[in-house]
């Protein structure tokens, strides 16, 4: 019998807007994890719909959190430890991607909806407009205490959140890249 070897897979979640690509790949750099952004998993209809500021239902999710936790159970099959940038709004939606790899660790980022619309409005090139973070904001269900993670405030600068996901991570599986 091979023994599976120890591996971590991050998700690091929150609504539109709240850093979630920046957080993780600063992550990535810190830790070596392999980094993936869940947007791009999606299918073109998918992109399409949020485009046009139409919301995604479960049908349109159910797949595509399908493939991103079959693509985490792949990376851990294969000794790699993952990192992974996804909405994960909802329980049921962690739940299909803790389903994948031996054990999923989340981070929650968090903030005023303030902060997050002004993040919104100032970046460039993403398909996801502002006048679908409400929607976003109520179907958000935070982090239940049976789920492995942290929440994190956005207000805090970048060095602080990707060391305070870091040491957190680190407490859970020390030393695993």
């Amino acid at each position: 019998m091979t023994a599976v070897p120890v591996t971590r897979h991050v998700v690091v979640m929150g609504v539109s807007g709240s850093g979630k690509t920046t957080v993780a790949r600063g992550i990535a750099e810190a830790t070596g994890l392999v980094f993936a952004e869940a947007d791009d998993f999606h299918p073109e209809a998918n992109v399409t719909k949020m485009r046009s500021g139409t919301p995604l239902d479960d049908e349109d999710r159910w797949p595509w959190l399908a493939d991103l936790a079959q693509w985490m159970a792949e990376q851990a099959a294969q000794g790699t430890s993952t990192i992974m940038a996804c909405s994960a709004l909802r329980r049921a939606y962690r739940d299909v991607l803790a389903g994948g790899p031996p054990s999923v660790f989340f981070v929650h980022l968090t903030g005023s909806p303030e902060l997050i619309e002004k993040r919104i409005f100032a970046r460039t090139g993403h398909f996801m407009p502002a006048s679908l973070l409400a929607s976003q904001l109520a179907a958000l269900e935070p982090l239940e205490p049976d789920e492995a993670g942290l929440v994190i405030d956005v207000a805090a600068p970048l060095a602080d959140i990707v060391a305070t996901a870091v040491r957190a991570m680190e407490a859970l599986v020390p030393g695993v890249g």
